[in-house]
């Protein structure tokens, strides 16, 4: 019998597919409520820090050098207050295996899919991971498929995109190219059950997981270094795996002190998923069109629980301007002598900023930089800009917006870290609780479950479902 390949069929037999392509029961770790056992959920990985260490160096990952930058550190502090000026520290994870973080995110899931015997793996992606998956496949025997947004409608793709689709196939890896839209996840279950192969997902335990190394490794190193954890460490967020991940190996480092910084590029009013926009944003990742809606709902990933919740971890989130990440990718380069790609230059462009409202004797980590190449190289993307209608100019990035103009910063000192509204993101999380799970009540267990997403305290939690018309109880007492 021939399946139905609709896209509300496809979707009602999610977790069966899932099922069959990772061997994870998602249904054990779901609690009466609301609730999922989180952590239970993450040990189903089953690897240790020093096993996961292992898989990786043998596999070319990790083990990648923490840069201090003198001269970026020495710009800021030109800028600063008097005493103020951190130093910028950056975690040069281009030295991985296939350029980025994100081949500590494969290696383990790749691993793991050897392991179980799988034939293959499948990634959905448009970014670095799909470079990561193909070449730890390539590592490892497997076959691969990478599943790529790569157009618009006209068929017309941005030089960083196409270049991530060059690479995945340089790796050996068939890459199923679609046109922006809905079917991306659609299309990646599709082809898991047609296939047989492993899920090799951003957002499974082992993913997530898999990044837990370099957290654990930065701390470490600062500790060699300087004989003290980082003060703050600044991660650049889309759909929040890296901050997730290298929050969590901060965690088991003992680096309980040390400030988690989500960092994304400012992209407000382009939706990500509109024809329209596709080719009106000038950076194809770590922007708010990801990051905002993984952060005030995580579970609408390919996974029925996404193990990146970025609310758990991030103590501040900021943003920054397109033409000030295009400035200091330039800089790093002229001043540091290091040329890299534009996603991991976010937090670097939020570090500059944040650096000026240090203490000097304070420590601020990037936590990554990616390759760059011809495809992902500022120029074309500028290029490519222009010929879409969007202006380059030069003056105060506050006045940028996105899809109409890129803005370079006239001097550094206009460069700036703007703060997002924590609280907001919170009531964000709890106003799509309470929407996707029809709340009209809401037990002890809920509300704990609800403070641990959102590192929010009790009153804050029960005062915010009041507001929303949930009731909350208790098992004993009735209303709290």
């Amino acid at each position: 019998m021939k399946l139905d390949k609709s896209y509300d069929a496809i979707n009602a037999r999610k977790n069966e597919i899932i099922m069959n392509s990772m061997q994870i029961d998602y249904e054990k770790f779901e609690l009466p409520g609301i609730g999922f056992d989180y952590e239970a959920m993450m040990n189903e990985s089953g690897y240790s820090m020093e096993e996961m260490q292992k898989i990786q160096l043998d596999h070319g990952v990790g083990n990648t050098p923490l840069i201090e930058l003198g001269n970026l550190t020495a710009l800021a502090r030109k800028y600063a207050p008097k005493g103020k000026g951190a130093r910028i520290l950056v975690k040069d994870e281009a030295a991985n295996a296939s350029g980025s973080f994100k081949a500590r995110r494969a290696s383990i899931a790749v691993q793991h899919a050897k392991k179980l015997g799988y034939k293959g793996v499948i990634a959905a992606t448009s970014g670095n991971y799909g470079a990561a998956v193909a070449a730890q496949a390539a590592m490892q025997g497997l076959k691969c498929i990478v599943v790529q947004e790569c157009y618009d409608d006209n068929k017309i793709g941005q030089p960083e995109i196409l270049e991530k689709q060059r690479i995945c196939e340089a790796y050996g890896a068939e890459v199923v190219q679609l046109t922006v839209g809905p079917e991306l996840f659609t299309t990646h279950l599709s082809l898991l059950e047609d296939t047989g192969y492993f899920n090799a997902s951003l957002y499974t335990p082992y993913g997530i997981a898999g990044v837990e190394t370099l957290g654990y490794e930065l701390a470490m190193q600062c500790r060699e270094r300087f004989g003290k954890d980082p003060d703050a460490v600044v991660c650049t967020n889309a759909g929040g795996g890296n901050l997730t991940g290298t929050a969590r190996g901060l965690i088991k480092a003992g680096a309980l002190d040390t400030k988690i910084i989500g960092a994304c590029i400012d992209l407000k009013g382009l939706h990500m998923a509109s024809d329209k926009d596709f080719n009106r944003k000038s950076c194809t990742t770590g922007h708010t069109g990801f990051a905002m809606p993984f952060i005030t709902w995580p579970d609408r990933s390919d996974t029925p629980r996404n193990a990146a919740r970025v609310l758990r971890y991030m103590d501040e989130l900021v943003t920054v301007k397109q033409g000030e990440l295009f400035y200091i990718t330039q800089a790093f380069a002229i001043l540091e002598g290091y040329e890299r790609g534009p996603a991991g230059n976010t937090s670097l462009t939020a570090a500059f900023a944040l650096a000026q409202q240090m203490d000097e004797n304070q420590i601020l980590v990037v936590q990554e930089t990616e390759y760059t190449s011809a495809g992902k190289h500022p120029m074309p993307q500028l290029t490519f800009a222009k010929k879409n209608g969007v202006e380059v100019l030069f003056g105060n990035p506050d006045d940028e917006i996105p899809g109409k103009n890129l803005i370079f910063p006239e001097n550094p000192s206009l460069i700036k870290a703007r703060s997002y509204d924590m609280t907001k993101a919170r009531k964000s999380y709890i106003k799509n609780c309470v929407k996707n799970y029809s709340m009209t009540s809401a037990t002890e267990e809920d509300i704990k479950f609800i403070m641990d997403e959102i590192k929010a305290d009790k009153e804050f939690v029960v005062s915010e479902l009041a507001e929303r018309g949930v009731r909350t109880k208790t098992h004993s007492h009735g209303i709290l």
